[in-house]
């Protein structure tokens, strides 16, 4: 089944220069004993939710396959070929490998107007596979694509729909490197930036509400980085005093940053593991390296701590008299909330029967790559709750499990059509493009 199909005769839109509305037709009265008409935005709804009713069992197992086949950053070439193989499979041309990543891929459709771009992230968890959930991510962003796609095709409206595949959101930053490659270029030519993440269900924050889902999800930066320690190796029982010992520099830079933690903002957080830590014990290491992430709520705060991160991390190799390197990730920016995106999708979301709450104003201690987008574009990252137990967390086994789901699959659809009439709204309503413009010009409040 092709997913652009011969315009069926529904109702047509107006122009995008015209601005759309809610409204009845005009010439219905209150006397009048015809039902009013559908208004241009409740057919778009139908469609939506026509095309993606027939799609559903197609993208239950392009779901199902990234769900069982999980890769890791920049390894994924099976989420690629799954997901490229079903837009090919109905009528749309993709471009792979697109802005000169083996993993990414693109697709655009429509002409003129307002452009609105479709992120889909698809990387999983080493060893935990999807437990942060991308399968659905992948699903709802694609999803949402063809859903809208078939709108502009029957109702002949004018703007552009593109689905970007982004790999590597885990540590990769590959929405940073498509950035720096041009994807979102020219900036003033993008309406918005698309894509929503699941999350475990249970209540938000402290109002002791429970929703179906969150618009306006702000995040943290975060700065990672690779530390490398080297010394010199000697026999550890014979003559262990002819050795620099890497480990001891690795192990006093981590008991310096612990110290460092309890003089930290509540909202700021530092985490590292041990990457390489020797090979034999009657060996002095000579070489080990960790790895170290360091969170909080904007860039320039991140880079403050970061500095001091940097000089417990140099305090334990001059301690050991080692020398200490630093292999430095894409840093994530945080993420920007646009609330007239946000408003625009809780009354769709409501249109289902679904309750989003708005926005939350204190940012989760967690950090995306689309933080860097919201910079660059208007940008919307919602969050759609799936069923789990209320002890499971992002990040986990348990997770992964339930994003394996068909009711989590059910929640991705319903986020998916609520993103897809999102996007008709935005290439149709002028009024809505201008104020999400205007939200996103405007200075963020000072932390």
């Amino acid at each position: 089944m092709s997913v652009i199909t011969e315009p069926a005769s529904r109702g047509n839109f107006p122009k995008a220069t015209e601005g759309a509305t809610d409204a009845v037709a005009s010439d219905t009265t209150i006397w009048s004993t015809e039902k009013p008409k559908p208004t241009s935005i409740e057919v778009a709804r139908e469609i939506i939710n026509s095309t993606l009713g027939s799609l559903d069992p197609a993208l239950r197992q392009v779901n199902i396959d990234l769900h069982s086949n999980p890769e890791t950053a920049y390894e994924e070439v099976f989420a690629h070929k799954v997901l490229t193989s079903f837009l090919e499979g109905r009528g749309v041309a993709v471009q792979r490998h697109a802005w000169g990543l083996d993993t990414a891929f693109e697709a655009t459709v429509g002409s003129g107007g307002r452009q609105v771009v479709f992120c889909a992230e698809y990387d999983a968890l080493p060893d935990i596979g999807h437990g942060c959930g991308h399968n659905l991510i992948a699903t709802s962003s694609v999803a949402a694509f063809v859903g809208a796609a078939q709108v502009l095709s029957e109702l002949k409206i004018p703007g552009r729909l593109r689905i970007l595949g982004t790999p590597a959101e885990e540590g990769g930053g590959g929405k940073i490197k498509l950035i720096e490659a041009g994807a979102f270029n020219p900036p003033r030519d993008v309406c918005a930036a698309i894509m929503s993440h699941p999350t475990a269900s249970g209540a938000r924050r402290n109002d002791g509400q429970r929703y179906d889902g969150l618009a306006g999800t702000r995040l943290i930066s975060s700065y990672k980085m690779r530390v490398e320690f080297r010394g010199s190796t000697s026999h550890a029982a014979a003559e262990p005093w002819k050795g620099i010992n890497a480990l001891d520099a690795a192990v006093a830079a981590y008991v310096n940053v612990s110290v460092l933690r309890q003089q930290i903002q509540p909202d700021e957080r530092i985490h590292g593991v041990f990457e390489v830590g020797g090979t034999v014990p009657n060996v002095i290491p000579d070489y080990t390296s960790m790895k170290w992430n360091v969170r909080s709520p904007t860039i320039s705060s991140c880079e403050a701590l970061v500095a001091r991160v940097k000089a417990c991390l140099e305090a334990g190799a001059a301690a050991a008299g080692c020398e200490i390197s630093y292999d430095v990730a894409p840093t994530y920016q945080d993420l920007r909330v646009n609330s007239s995106l946000c408003k625009a999708y809780v009354q769709d979301m409501a249109k289902l029967g679904l309750r989003i709450e708005q926005e939350v104003q204190v940012p989760l201690e967690a950090s995306s790559d689309m933080g860097n987008v919201s910079h660059m574009v208007p940008s919307f990252h919602g969050a759609f709750a799936i069923p789990t137990s209320p002890n499971v967390s992002l990040h986990s086994r348990n997770f992964a499990a339930c994003a394996g789901t068909n009711e989590a699959h059910e929640a991705a659809m319903n986020c998916a059509r609520g993103m897809a009439i999102l996007a008709i709204r935005l290439l149709t309503d002028d009024a809505l493009a201008e104020d999400v413009r205007r939200d996103f010009e405007m200075p963020d409040p000072l932390p």
